[in-house]
């Protein structure tokens, strides 16, 4: 059974429409905020080449405007961090009592910066180990790996802990043959993330 039923992606590229695509092909309901690929990818829907298995989902949510979203269970940023000036008007939106707002963005000090706009209880941080590509519109090329280790942030710096929603979301994510690993300390992943980003 299922805890977390809706996810909004906010940010389509390699990783949001892969993951993304994951989650609507398991049986989520995915709600995919995009910017230019907006018209095409409602008309189109997306399309995801992998070494696991090639498909096709001919029909997605898709929106250019977060107000036009339903609120959502789960709230995946993968945006570049560039563009996280937009998520003081994005989030308040698709935000329910107890949302994960889930980060998969690289680099340190990005949950924090979510902190500043809502309550960190709400945040949790991924890293992505994954090769992946955006080669068209709606057209997502996933090359190799795809392991996300996930962990609770902690404002005060406390050890996270695998909280038993933490371990909740990794099981529904699992469900759509998305690779997760569970972590205690989500600042410490953070660093090993950086170290293997090094040679790529």
């Amino acid at each position: 059974m299922k805890t977390f039923k809706s996810f909004a992606i906010i940010g389509t590229g390699a990783v949001g429409g892969y993951y993304g695509g994951l989650l609507q092909r398991a049986g989520f309901d995915v709600h995919f905020l995009l910017h230019n690929d907006f018209e095409y990818v409602q008309e189109n829907g997306l399309v995801i080449d992998s070494p696991n298995g090639n498909f096709y989902l001919p029909k997605v949510h898709a929106y250019a405007d977060s107000k036009d979203m339903p609120r959502c269970d789960v709230i995946i940023i993968s945006l570049k961090t560039t563009a996280n000036d937009l998520l003081p008007r994005i989030l308040p939106n698709l935000l329910k009592e107890k949302s994960v707002v889930l980060t998969l963005q690289n680099g340190l000090g990005g949950e924090e910066e979510i902190a500043k706009i809502i309550d960190s209880h709400h945040i949790m941080g991924g890293l992505c180990f994954l090769c992946a590509n955006k080669i068209g519109p709606g057209h997502i090329q996933h090359l190799d790996y795809g392991l996300i280790t996930l962990g609770e942030y902690c404002a005060d710096d406390s050890l996270g802990g695998i909280s038993p929603r933490l371990q909740a979301l990794c099981t529904d994510m699992q469900s759509a043959t998305i690779s997760i690993q569970p972590i205690s300390i989500l600042a410490l992943a953070r660093w090993k993330k950086l170290i293997w980003n090094i040679p790529f």
